[in-house]
């Protein structure tokens, strides 16, 4: 009996959140070592079905870092990183459009539909208006050229929030197309951010490798709970957000300023992460807020 009462005790800890979220449009960038276990894909996926189920409006945003590397050495395919970002070539780009499209993407919009959930599978493609971009030498500024590697001009957000009217949850790819056609690159965080800046999201949770923000990226013990957009210059400065962190934290700010509420920085190697994160009075990882939300 004592465990029946736990669960209903849980149910009702998670009641003002349903209700406060019930019909809030949510991006949820799923990346990263949490997409290497193909049980806890699953149980993500689930989860974000569940979410839909009670109201949420969920928008998935995925990266494919890994299988595209995998993908490319059963090929032959020289994987090259320069300054943080993919070098893609002409070969590289085609083996990241299928990656993307015909393997991650199909598979998450499966297992969603598996578990009851209407997804749709939406290709970046489609809905995100990309310019070539060029990596920064950090020693002396010079821009160096990563290929097909692009950045996010514009999005048009207008079939994503169709999808979301139908009952639907869009599963993007984050690839996006140059006005003379080219396909091109683009990292999945930033893909996110711009999305939930252009649907104006309330919340952007990245699920991902990291357990939040760390104030020692050694010890996960010093992850920071919250932090207000008015403390992250400090931050910077003082390396607690840098490398890989930065471009994204620096996103997010962008999309904050665009009307999201917050944004959570959560590990999505923990099962049912996103629900902890979301519905529990504790929560998990870091959210990022507006100095008014706190």
């Amino acid at each position: 009996m004592k465990t029946l009462i736990d669960k209903a005790e849980v149910l009702l800890e998670a009641l003002p959140y349903i209700q406060k979220f019930r019909n809030a449009v949510m991006v949820i960038k799923f990346g990263g070592s949490a997409m290497e276990n193909p049980d806890l894909v699953r149980k993500t996926m689930r989860d974000i079905v569940l979410l839909e189920c009670i109201g949420i409006r969920p928008v998935v945003v995925h990266g494919g870092g890994k299988a595209i590397s995998a993908a490319l050495k059963k090929r032959e395919i020289p994987v090259n990183f320069i300054f943080g970002l993919r070098h893609t070539c002409g070969e590289t780009i085609q083996v990241v459009d299928d990656v993307l499209h015909n393997q991650i993407n199909r598979e998450l919009v499966e297992l969603a539909r598996n578990a009851g959930g209407q997804a749709i599978g939406i290709s970046g493609k489609s809905v995100l208006s990309a310019e070539k971009m060029f990596a920064t030498n950090p020693e002396n500024g010079e821009r160096v050229d990563v290929g097909f590697v692009g950045d996010i001009v514009a999005v048009d957000g207008s079939r994503i929030l169709e999808a979301l009217n139908a009952g639907q949850i869009p599963v993007i790819t984050p690839l996006g197309t140059g006005i003379d056609g080219q396909i091109y690159n683009i990292n999945a965080d930033i893909a996110a951010c711009k999305v939930a800046e252009a649907i104006h999201a309330r919340k952007l949770v990245f699920l991902s490798d990291v357990p939040g923000i760390m104030r020692d990226p050694g010890d996960e013990s010093t992850v920071i709970p919250t932090i207000c957009t008015t403390e992250i210059n400090a931050l910077i400065q003082d390396k607690v957000i840098s490398g890989g962190m930065l471009p994204k934290i620096q996103s997010c700010l962008r999309a904050l300023q665009a009307g999201t509420n917050k944004v959570h920085l959560i590990d999505g190697r923990v099962v049912h992460s996103l629900l902890l994160e979301i519905f529990t009075d504790s929560g998990i990882g870091t959210e990022i807020v507006k100095p008014d939300s706190i």
